[in-house]
């Protein structure tokens, strides 16, 4: 007798909160291993396993009860995926593109040794001074985390010796290997999904991305570049994917220079902050053709469904319980889309939900959820 598919995501939150989604529309059974019972994700399913992949014993009892395992994010030690594979199921994206996608400096040097652009970059030694590093790289660059650094946490800015030995000192106490990148004087930050099976690849629309305190703030679809930028985008971010032998679907980060040439920033290998306008805004969302890339069904359309889209991530405002504190005015503008996350705590700069609205001109999109985005209180 036949069952349902039933798909293992490791990570609870906002992200495997929205594939979950998608994965029910499409008739699959959704598993959550999360650190704490009842995450945004777990609170969709019956099959919520509390605890982490450190537990072996939890780890094979759960990959034991999937049919395939995906991830919320890139964070995971690849041997713990090694280890359910080994175990015997299918784990999209594989151990080996992990690998080589959770530590920054390996990404970069396989993203180098495959032709793809990035910033100079050097590997930090306990050797390593600020004028060896600022002869190769530039007198001011930033010192990066390689590994678990996200949203600007793991990162320090570096222009003279004493910002260089405040950045070592404070990123040492967390972080065992750094490493250092050349600062980009960049004109524009891009960012692109795509999605990549046995069979196809897809991309969706190059968009801008704008941060705020490190945190990605706006996103603007599409960009507003050239035909050949975003060519060139396009085929830079797919050749990125293929270099870390990449199935499923991948965020890419990229600068766009003075001189409109494309850098790769980072990569992760899962859905994207900056790919939630999706939801609304294309045929087919970032979160459903994640679920269809991880079962190798065919892809849905990446395109747009109007001429332009906003989305404004609502971070928190506020230390306590993650409770709305006003709907008002998003909720009397029928062509916003609100998104709350779930999460049970609120604090100041934690990634709360995010609003979306459609249209045919984007300053007036963006002027208009700006002045509704101040009024949520979460």
């Amino acid at each position: 007798m036949k069952k349902r598919v039933r798909i293992g995501i490791l990570g609870g939150g906002q992200l495997a909160r929205m594939s979950a989604h998608q994965a029910y529309k499409l008739g699959f059974e959704i598993a959550i291993l999360e650190k704490k019972p009842r995450s945004p994700a777990g609170m969709l399913t019956q099959y919520d396993y509390a605890g982490w992949v450190d537990d072996k014993k939890l780890l094979r009892k759960f990959t034991q009860k999937c049919d395939i395992i995906t991830l919320e994010n890139e964070f995971i030690d690849y041997k713990d995926l090694e280890f359910i594979e080994k175990a015997g199921r299918k784990v999209l994206p594989s151990s080996k593109t992990i690998s080589l996608i959770q530590d920054k400096f390996i990404q970069k040097k396989t993203f180098r040794r495959n032709g793809i652009p990035v910033p100079k970059f050097i590997e930090v030694r306990d050797t390593s001074t600020y004028k060896s590093i600022a002869n190769k790289i530039g007198s001011r660059f930033i010192l990066k985390s390689r590994k678990m650094g996200y949203d600007g946490y793991g990162n320090a800015f570096v222009k003279d010796e004493s910002s260089y030995t405040g950045g070592i000192k404070e990123l040492s106490g967390r972080h065992s290997q750094l490493m250092a990148e050349e600062l980009i004087d960049f004109r524009k930050e891009l960012a692109v999904m795509i999605v990549r099976t046995k069979k196809e690849t897809k991309a969706y629309p190059i968009v801008e991305t704008i941060q705020k305190d490190h945190i990605c703030h706006t996103v603007i679809a599409p960009a507003a570049i050239s035909r050949r930028v975003k060519k060139t985008a396009e085929e830079i971010s797919i050749n990125a994917v293929e270099a870390v032998k990449g199935y499923g679907l991948f965020g890419i980060e990229l600068f766009l220079t003075r001189d409109d040439k494309i850098l790769v920033n980072e990569m992760a290998p899962r859905p994207h902050n900056s790919g939630h306008y999706t939801i609304e805004a294309c045929v087919t969302s970032q979160f459903e053709n994640h679920i269809r890339a991880v079962l190798d069904l065919p892809l849905g359309s990446t395109e747009m469904v109007k001429p332009a889209a906003v989305m404004i991530n609502l971070l928190g405002k506020k230390e306590g319980l993650g409770i709305v504190e006003d709907y008002g005015e998003a909720l009397k503008d029928e062509n916003v889309h609100l998104h709350i996350y779930g999460k049970e705590m609120s604090r100041y700069g934690r990634k709360m939900g995010h609003i979306t609205m459609l249209g045919s001109n984007t300053k007036t999109i963006l002027a208009r959820l700006k002045k509704i985005e101040p009024k949520i209180i979460i």
